[in-house]
């Protein structure tokens, strides 16, 4: 049996979940409904959820477009697939690339700029999930994006307010093609002002048309070499011809009678999944869920996790440890005999043997769930659009590194370390959950903590959603929302945490969707958080 959910979330700024048969839930109501229109239309989970996806990249720039990177785990009715659609260094990155081009003091790829874009992985995720999996025409999923672009949209408060504080960095303004795009006015517009994309309109349709040939092989490819020819970047459109997505076998951790499912390596999702077997021998049964002791529990598991992910997690190829490694039921057990509960540390890895993103959800009558996220990273990502095309591109190279021996050293055609994963929760083999809590390394840490509401103290999905989350950032710093306990946030801070403010627009708590299959038929409950702009939508 599930657990039996306290529908009261009790807490401040708290939503009322949605009950549906076949339902969508993201970050802009806009999109939700989108990917609704599709549902209505006949089509199933995946259509709808690339309807959303694509409208996203114009309701939300801040934090995705054209240019994203994407993954996806999906429940097709019968078992679980992955989809990784991140995308490679292109072929000219070598660490000696970079120390050429920033110095020979370069240590990471740059945040902004050509130095951070490797090839764009989400459109061809959209066409490999509806050549796979869709039922409809891979032309109508794109129609409400189209519109949307053509037509504009009223700006809503809480992606105003991440478009305005970017577009106070000159790191970003001064970028080739971000100004004209997303400054038309001179500056970001403000709350219920029309933006319109028409550039991004124009891709899309090519896109549309093409099945997404134009965009790897065709007139978008064509003009975003010319465009990185012109100022200063190495991918070109072979490297764009040579991109496809690739799907993974996805890797699992049972806790609490349940599993949690995430995307492999390249991506850090792997770090839910330790946390959640380090917590196993970590008994949280006897603290209060908003209590000091299970909060410190929870964040020392995280930071266990974080630190092996840093040190191994990489693109597959080049990890000296696999999952299997990481994961390993032994190695966990002797982790967490590292955690003191009575004070925080600054954990470094271990040494186990050898052997700005958005997130939407959908759900189908018929028992497809989708569980997708995809990212420019950061923030509008590189900063660079694509003049004429509205091509806004990620920066995912910055998760690279120029240290010699790393497994995660920048190399042509490799895949850099990815922040971005989608989250699914199974039952005995059966689909329970498809979630995800987008933003940064807030990601695993929002899985984690959601989830442990959910099964160990019965709170509703969106009861999790709602409430205070903390955020660990590296050695023994911690932030927290205003929303938490003052006494446990006190308490905190005398076990050895250092409690400060977030000073970054990107960085925030996260933001949740959150799908769970109800029983007997019943259909699903959606929950959608409170710190977007965002919905979920059914019927």
């Amino acid at each position: 049996m599930s657990p039996v959910f306290d529908w009261n979330s009790g807490y401040a700024h708290a939503r009322s979940p949605v009950f549906a048969r076949n339902i969508v839930s993201t970050s802009h109501p806009l999109a939700a409904q989108a990917g609704l229109r599709m549902l209505v239309q006949g089509g199933n989970a995946v259509d709808a959820a690339i309807a959303t996806a694509a409208c996203m990249t114009l309701v939300e720039p801040c934090s995705n477009g054209l240019g994203s990177d994407a993954f996806c785990l999906l429940w097709d009715g019968q078992q679980l697939h992955g989809l990784n659609a991140s995308g490679p260094a292109p072929a000219a990155w070598t660490p000696d690339y970079f120390f050429k081009t920033y110095g020979p003091a370069c240590r990471q790829p740059p945040k902004r700029g050509w130095g951070g874009v490797t090839v764009p992985g989400a459109v061809a995720g959209w066409v490999a999930l509806s050549e796979r999996f869709g039922k409809l025409p891979f032309a109508d999923l794109l129609a409400p994006a189209i519109e949307i672009a053509e037509r504009g949209h009223a700006v809503p408060v809480i992606v105003q307010r991440k478009w305005a504080l970017a577009a106070a960095l000159p790191e970003l303004t001064g970028q080739p093609g971000f100004a004209q795009a997303f400054l038309p006015a001179g500056r970001a517009p403000a709350v219920g002002e029309l933006f319109k994309f028409p550039a991004a309109a124009r891709s899309l349709r090519l896109i549309a048309q093409t099945r997404g040939e134009a965009f790897y092989r065709g007139e978008i490819a064509a003009a975003l070499e010319a465009f990185a020819r012109e100022t200063g970047g190495a991918i070109t459109a072979a490297d764009l011809a040579a991109y496809r997505p690739e799907w993974v076998q996805p890797l699992a951790q049972d806790y609490a009678g349940h599993t949690l499912h995430e995307i492999p390596p390249n991506g850090q999702g792997i770090a839910a999944l330790m946390a959640l077997g380090l917590l196993k021998h970590l008994d949280l049964k006897p603290h209060a869920v908003d209590s000091v002791f299970a909060q410190h529990l929870q964040i020392e598991a995280m930071k266990l996790a974080f630190a092996d992910v840093y040190r191994y997690v990489s693109d597959p190829r080049s990890m000296e440890l696999g999952p299997a490694d990481l994961l390993d039921p032994g190695y966990l057990r002797e982790r967490a005999r590292l955690v003191d509960p009575l004070r925080a540390q600054d954990f470094g890895c271990g040494n186990p043997v050898k052997g700005g993103t958005i997130y939407l959800t959908a759900a189908d009558e018929g028992g497809m769930m989708v569980s997708f996220i995809q990212s420019n990273y950061m923030g509008f990502g590189s900063g660079l659009v694509v003049p004429g095309y509205g091509v806004s591109l990620q920066n995912r190279g910055h998760g690279f590194t120029l240290q010699a021996g790393h497994p995660n050293v920048v190399a042509p055609g490799k895949r850099p370390f990815h922040t971005i994963i989608p989250a699914f929760l199974s039952k005995d083999g059966k689909p329970v959950m498809s979630y995800g809590v987008m933003g940064g390394n807030m990601q695993p840490q929002g899985h984690l903590q959601t989830l442990v509401r959910m099964l160990d103290y019965g709170q509703s999905p969106q009861a999790a959603c709602d409430a205070p989350r903390w955020r660990f950032n590296e050695g023994l710093s911690l932030n927290v929302e205003p929303h938490m306990p003052a006494a446990t946030v006190e308490g905190l801070r005398a076990l050895g945490h250092q409690i400060g403010d977030i000073h970054d627009s990107y960085q925030d708590f996260g933001a949740g969707q959150f799908i769970w299959r109800l029983e007997d038929g019943a259909g699903y409950v959606a929950a959608s958080d409170p710190r977007r702009d965002g919905a979920a939508v059914g019927f």
